[in-house]
Formats: C-alpha cells, sequence, structure tokens
C-alpha cells in the first residue's frame, strides 16, 4: 500500500482552498498519468455552463482512475487550465465536493484552451 504525506513547509505560505502544497508518494507500484481531460461526454456532447463542463471533465477523470482501479485519493498531481479567471471559485467548488477530504498537490492555469467552446482542462497524476 502506497503512503502519502502532505508536506507544507513552514517558510512557505499555508496552503489554503483544498489542495496540498506537496504531497510525497512512498512505497508506490503503480502511476497513472492522465492526459488533459476536457469537457466532452461520451457521445459528443459538449455542455454550455461552466459547472456542467467541469463537472463532466472531473468525471472524466474518475473514469480513467476507475479504469486503472484507482480512485479519487490516489490523485497526487492535478493541473486544470481555465479560459477565465470568473471560473475559479466554481472550479475550487466543485473539485473540493468530489474530492471531499482528499488534497492533491494543485496548480491552476488561466489559459487559452484548445477548442473555443471548452471552458476547461485538467490534466493529473495518480500512485498506487
Amino acid at each position: 500500500m502506497f503512503k502519502l504525506t502532505k508536506i507544507n513547509s513552514d517558510s512557505t505560505p499555508k496552503a489554503i482552498g483544498g489542495y496540498s502544497q506537496a504531497l510525497l508518494v512512498e512505497n508506490a507500484n503503480r502511476l497513472l498519468f492522465i492526459s488533459g481531460q476536457i469537457p466532452v461526454g461520451k457521445n459528443g456532447d459538449v455542455p454550455r455552463d461552466f459547472e456542467s463542463q467541469c463537472r463532466l471533465t472531473w468525471c472524466n477523470i474518475l473514469e480513467q482512475l476507475k479504469a486503472a482501479d484507482m480512485e479519487a485519493k490516489n490523485l497526487v498531481k492535478v493541473t486544470t487550465y481555465l479560459s477565465s479567471r470568473e471560473f475559479a471559485d466554481t472550479n475550487g467548488t466543485v473539485r473540493r465536493e468530489l474530492l471531499g477530504s482528499h488534497n492533491p498537490a494543485l496548480t491552476v492555469i488561466i489559459a487559452d484552451i484548445f477548442e473555443e467552446n471548452w471552458l476547461l482542462e485538467i490534466e493529473a497524476y495518480a500512485a498506487a
């Protein structure tokens, strides 16, 4: 069984908002690298509003984890690309709701997303 230890140096600002400054992964036997997941359903539909896109994108991540016999608690690093800063609060709320008390290392970047109707993209790393 792998062990995750939250690392939060006393010499840096505290992590607020449901993430860890760093995670030490020990005794991991498997690593999963999840490519950028997008707000597109299996049938090709893209929701119009940000919250629905965010939930769908997280659902796609959770499904990739499930396919690798992992869960949200296996996430060690998540990078979220948002098309606008205005989506930051909703993104954080949805992430905390879906991940519960699990706080992976996290980066959020405001960027131009590949398709103009996608409002975010999320990539992740997991360990087991």
